[in-house]
C-alpha cells in the first residue's frame, strides 16, 4: 500500500489480469486527460499532469497510450464533461474514507458510490464531515531493496530523506514514505535523487492525523468495500484513517 492509499493496494492484484488491466489504463488516461484540460499538455510545466503521467507508468500504461492521451486532450480542450470529484464516507468500524473520483455524470457517480458503501456498512456523509480528519501532503515513496548499499540502512536513508527535507517520514513494511508539503514536492524529490536515491513512486495522500483499529472482522469487511469501490470506473483513489 502507497501511504493511506487503499485503491493502489488493490491494483496491485489486478495488473496481472488483462480485463483488470484494462480498467486500470481507462483511469490513468482519465487522469492525464483533466490535468491536461487544466493546466496544459507540458509536464515540465504542468505538475498534475507530470504526477498524472508517473501514475500511468506504475501501471505499465506503455508511453504511445500515455502521448497519444495528452494530443487527445489538447485537441478536445473544452469539449470533455469529465470533472473531478470528492465524497467523503464512514466505513465499518467507524472508519473514515475520501473518495477521489473522474467522472462525467456527477450523479450516476454519486448513487453509485453510495450503493457500495451501503452494501458493506457504510455511508456518505455531508462535506467537510470528514476531510479535516486528514492533511493533503505530497509522499514519496522509496523502496529500500532498490538502493544502493549506502541506503540499504534504514537509518541512513532516514536521514538523507529529513536532509532533503521530508516533513515527516514513517515506514510501512520496507518502504520508507517520504511526506512533504505538496508545493515542494518535486523539488525534495530532485534532492533525494541526486543524493542517488532510486524513487518509486511520487503521488499525493490524504494522510491521517489520527488512524484507528477496527476489529479483524471488521477489517475483512473493509477489504471488500475497498475493491468493491475500485470496480466503479469513476473512482480513482480510496483514502482511509486505517491504522496499517
Amino acid at each position: 500500500m502507497a501511504g493511506h492509499s487503499h485503491a493502489k493496494t488493490v491494483r496491485k492484484t489486478k495488473e496481472a489480469n488483462a480485463q483488470k488491466r484494462a480498467q486500470l489504463f481507462s483511469k490513468a488516461i482519465r487522469l492525464i486527460s483533466v490535468a491536461v484540460r487544466q493546466g496544459g499538455g507540458n509536464p515540465e510545466t504542468n505538475p498534475k499532469l507530470r504526477m498524472a503521467i508517473e501514475i500511468a507508468k506504475s501501471y505499465n500504461v506503455p508511453k504511445e497510450n500515455i502521448e497519444n492521451a495528452i494530443k487527445r486532450a489538447l485537441g478536445e480542450a473544452g469539449a470533455s464533461k469529465f470533472e473531478e470529484v470528492i465524497y467523503e464516507a464512514y466505513g465499518p468500524g467507524g472508519t473514515a474514507l475520501i473518495i477521489e473520483g473522474i467522472t462525467d455524470n456527477k450523479n450516476r457517480t454519486f448513487n453509485e458510490i453510495r450503493q457500495v458503501l451501503s452494501r458493506f456498512n457504510g455511508k456518505l456523509v455531508e462535506e467537510g464531515a470528514i476531510r479535516w480528519m486528514f492533511e493533503r501532503k505530497g509522499l514519496i515513496t522509496i523502496k529500500l531493496e532498490d538502493q544502493k548499499s549506502e541506503y540499504q540502512n534504514k537509518e541512513n536513508l532516514e536521514l538523507a530523506a529529513i536532509e532533503a527535507g521530508a516533513e515527516d517520514i514513517e515506514w510501512q513494511q520496507n518502504n520508507l514514505l517520504v511526506y512533504t508539503p505538496i508545493s515542494q514536492l518535486y523539488e525534495i524529490k530532485k534532492a533525494l535523487e541526486e543524493k542517488g536515491i532510486k524513487i518509486e513512486e511520487v503521488s499525493l495522500d490524504w494522510k491521517p492525523k489520527e488512524v484507528v483499529s477496527p476489529k479483524e472482522e471488521e477489517r475483512k469487511v473493509l477489504e471488500k468495500l475497498f475493491e468493491a469501490l475500485d470496480e466503479l470506473d469513476s473512482v480513482q483513489e480510496i483514502y482511509s484513517n486505517l491504522a496499517q
